[in-house]
């Protein structure tokens, strides 16, 4: 099957300045982005940051309150949903109940006046690339909802669309399930050659599947990057945290060299490296618990905390301490603790990250 759609396929997508408001609260501040055709992109963020306002500014189903959207260069923000000819895949599957696999994947295709002939090829080609021939005559009620979902995003694609746009698709299933379906998303997406905008709140989610990450909060783009990228060096705190940086550790910069920068932790000084232009006394060293480790001796970058509570993950304990300033660090261990030990932790100076306190 070929997803390059009636119309060609395109090479740039474009959101110029987007911006949307709902009466004074701005749910989207100018948002600039170019996708590429055939690139996976993931909006991600917390509830409230902009990430599905943004979804629906580009299938059309919100207006814009300023900006545009091109693509190759054409205006389409003007265009009403169905002429857009984009594929929508929602959290909640919006199946027809009464509807048989089959008849919910050839709707939109009837809704368009294609041919009988021509709907059953496309249709028996998507459930055959979606795994789902054997279940063509069955109801959404007598699916699973793994099912569930490759129904509705059989029907997305069997339109053969410029751009295929999911909203938190995967948010209802049970972990195993996500794990499957994840899968299989990537599968269609590199199979298919589909342009794909994918928005959800898990971080682990969108680093398994996205080309580049657009990381929002409050409307605004935070960063923009490779999985890769953003994991490994994060614009800023909000982002840091967002990508799994647990610990926070407020802390006083006593030294600033380039990149390196010491800060003063209670009377234990810490060495890190900035991520972005520190301009004040006051930081926050930032880590993640699993690159934190346990100490046989005092050293640099060693600090000693409580242990509180440990909770048993198999080859690995999650373990939350309390340094003396009062500060909980969490921390991945195989270690083998328990509440009430004092432990001395390291915290490597090329994982330790600092930023300024409002940054």
């Amino acid at each position: 099957m070929s997803v390059s759609t009636e119309g060609g396929a395109f090479a740039e997508l474009r959101l110029d300045r987007v911006r949307r408001a709902f009466g004074e609260h701005v749910a989207l501040r100018d948002l600039e982005l170019t996708i590429k055709g055939g690139e996976f992109v993931a909006l991600l963020g917390p509830s409230g940051c902009g990430k599905s306002t943004a979804l629906n500014c580009l299938a059309g189903l919100l207006p814009l309150s300023g900006g545009q959207i091109l693509m190759d260069g054409r205006r389409i923000d003007t265009l009403p949903p169905e002429k857009r000819g984009f594929g929508m895949v929602f959290q909640n599957y919006a199946l027809f109940p009464h509807m048989s696999v089959r008849r919910n994947v050839a709707f939109g295709l009837a809704m368009r006046g294609v041919a009988r002939a021509e709907r059953i090829r496309r249709v028996d080609e998507v459930l055959r690339l979606v795994q789902l021939t054997e279940h063509a005559d069955k109801f959404p009620a007598q699916l699973s909802g793994g099912q569930q979902q490759r129904v509705a995003i059989a029907r997305a694609i069997v339109l053969e669309p410029w751009l295929v746009l999911m909203d938190e698709p995967l948010s209802n299933l049970d972990a195993s399930l996500r794990l499957e379906m994840r899968n299989e998303i990537r599968r269609l997406h590199q199979s298919l050659g589909l342009t794909t905008v994918y928005v959800t709140h898990d971080q682990e989610e969108a680093l398994a599947l996205a080309d580049r990450l657009v990381v929002l909060r409050d409307g605004v783009v935070q960063q923009v990057g490779s999985p890769e990228q953003v994991y490994a060096h994060p614009a800023n705190r909000y982002v840091a945290g967002f990508m799994g940086y647990r610990n926070m550790i407020p802390a006083t910069v006593s030294e600033v060299d380039g990149d390196l920068v010491a800060v003063d932790v209670g009377e234990v000084t810490l060495r890190g490296i900035s991520r972005d232009r520190i301009t004040e006394n006051s930081a926050v060293a930032a880590i993640r618990p699993s690159d934190v480790s346990v100490a046989d001796r005092e050293g640099e970058n060693t600090l000693r905390g409580q242990v509180e509570i440990v909770e048993y993950h198999g080859r690995e304990q999650a373990v939350q301490a309390r340094l003396p300033g009062g500060v909980p660090l969490h921390v991945r261990t195989r270690s083998r603790l328990a509440p009430g030990d004092s432990v001395l932790f390291h915290l490597p100076p090329e994982r330790l990250l600092v930023f300024g306190e409002h940054s």
